[in-house]
Order: structure tokens, then sequence, then C-alpha cells
């Protein structure tokens, strides 16, 4: 019994020293990997947060990415771990594919309105505060979550965009440059002198301090309208003085018109009747 004992436990040590000698080597890669895997996961993930730093990036998007990729190269590392060691892996990454797959799916929209979330707060076409039209909405922006966006609009409605949609449509950002031009389009009555309301015109805007002469403001004689000569009016001015340039001067333009007996006229037709048969007689004997 001692002897078969002796026997089983020397075996044993036999398989432990041989399994050992197997193992080690495996431990030693898996070890030096692993370190070196997270030397270099700590290089790149320091690389991307300055590079995302550079583009003056949301700090929650900041945050967010470093993350995500911090996660995905811990687990590429300890798959890559697993395999020198001798795990079979293969199962496990069609498992962590087919689970990521059907989220997917489920998620899909959300996904979507995550990755137009990451793409606006990336590239920035557009700052909380800047007055945008998108989705068919114009207002200003209140904030870029990463799902959705949202603005309120000008009569102080809320608006809420799902940033998949905005980030794949037309954005039009109307406070991203420092100038904006008014157009004004103006009709006066047929047989205006076109010079002497010319020189009105520009005078007004002469006037207004808001007004750039650089580009100066123009006045065209635009089209033949059906009561009007059709006038077209464009200056140029600061953004954040768009509108109250346009409706102030929009008045003025209306009172030296009045004060220079230049006439807006209304709309109106000119109606000419025909009578093949002559014209119809009236109660006294004349044509009606």
């Amino acid at each position: 019994m001692e002897k078969i004992n002796g026997e089983t436990l020397q075996s044993m040590y036999d398989q432990g020293v041989e399994l050992l000698w197997d193992i080690v080597p495996s431990l030693i890669y898996a070890i030096l990997i692993y370190i070196v895997g997270k030397i270099i996961i700590s290089k790149l993930v320091s690389t991307l947060k300055k590079v995302i730093a550079r583009r003056n990036s949301d700090p929650s998007l900041i945050n967010f990415l470093v993350s995500l990729v911090s996660a995905l190269l811990y687990i590429l590392l300890f798959l890559t771990i697993a395999y020198v060691i001798g795990i079979d892996v293969t199962s496990f990454v069609a498992i962590l594919g087919a689970a990521g797959l059907a989220v997917g799916l489920a998620l899909q929209g959300s996904l979507s309105n995550f990755a137009g979330g990451v793409l606006i707060l990336l590239f920035k076409p557009f700052r909380v505060g800047d007055v945008i039209t998108g989705q068919g909405h114009t207002g200003v922006v209140e904030s870029i979550d990463i799902l959705y966006t949202k603005m309120h609009s000008f009569d102080n409605k809320d608006i809420i965009i799902p940033n998949g949609a905005l980030a794949n449509s037309d954005i039009i950002n109307m406070s991203h440059k420092p100038t904006r031009r008014a157009d004004f389009n103006v009709g006066v009555a047929y047989g205006t002198d076109l010079k002497k309301t010319r020189q009105i015109i520009l005078d007004i805007f002469a006037n207004d301090e808001r007004v750039h002469q650089d580009p100066a403001p123009v006045v065209f004689f635009n089209s033949f309208g059906d009561s009007s000569l059709d006038l077209v009016i464009r200056v140029w001015t600061d953004a954040a003085n768009l509108w109250p340039v346009y409706f102030d001067n929009m008045e003025r333009m209306k009172e030296a018109f009045e004060a220079n007996d230049i006439e807006i006229p209304f709309p109106q037709r000119d109606v000419n009747h025909f009578y093949p048969e002559g014209a119809p007689k009236g109660e006294n004997g004349g044509e009606a």
C-alpha cells in the first residue's frame, strides 16, 4: 500500500512539474503581454485625449470616447492573453459578436442618434448658443446631448431633434460668421425717379452706424412688377444686428418715401373691355 502511494505521489509530482513547465512560459508571456499592452494602451489613450482636446471638443465627449476606446483595447488585450495561455477564444468571440449584433439591431435608431451626436460634438457644425436651421426648424441651440440636440424657437417653443437625423441633413448655421447680409425688397410706383429713390435709400443706411460701409450698401433695380418697379437693397451688418437693422430701416424707408412723395403702390390691374358688336347702350341712349 505504501509502495502504491509512493508511486502515485511520484507520478503526480512528475505530472505537476511537467504541467508547470508547460504553463510557466505561457504565464510569463501573458504577464509580459499584459505589461507591454497596458503601457501601449496608456500611450494610445493619452494621445487620443490630446488629439480630441486640440479640437476644443466637449469634455463629456472626450471622456466618453476615451473610456470607449480604452475598454475596447483592454478587451482586445485580454483576448490576446487568453489565446497565449491556450484558452480557446473562438466561441467567446462568436458569442460576443452575436450579442453585439442583437443589441445593434434592437437599438438601431438609438445607435444612429449616438453616432450622429459623436459626429456633431467632434466636428462642431454648430455650438450651444448658435442660431441654426435644421430638419425644417430654426432656433437657438440650448444643448447638444449624445442622442438629441435641444433648441428653442424665436416664439419660445422647445425643439428636440434626434442627432442621427440632424447629422445627416443640411444644417444652416446663421451664427458662425460674424457678419450677415440683410436683403430688402421694395416696390415704388411706375413713373418714380429711380435715381432720387436710390439716393434716399443710400442716405438712410449711411446714417445707420450699425450698417457696414465696406462692403457698401447697394440698391438695384430688380424687375418690372405687376404694379411697381421692384428694387433690391443689400447691406452688411454684424450678425447680432441683422433683424434690428432690417426692421428699423424698413420703417425709415417708408417714412422717407412719404416725406419725398414717393408712392408705394397697392396691387392694381388695368381692365379693358372689348365689345365686338358695339358697346351696350346706357339708360339715356349713350354708351354704358
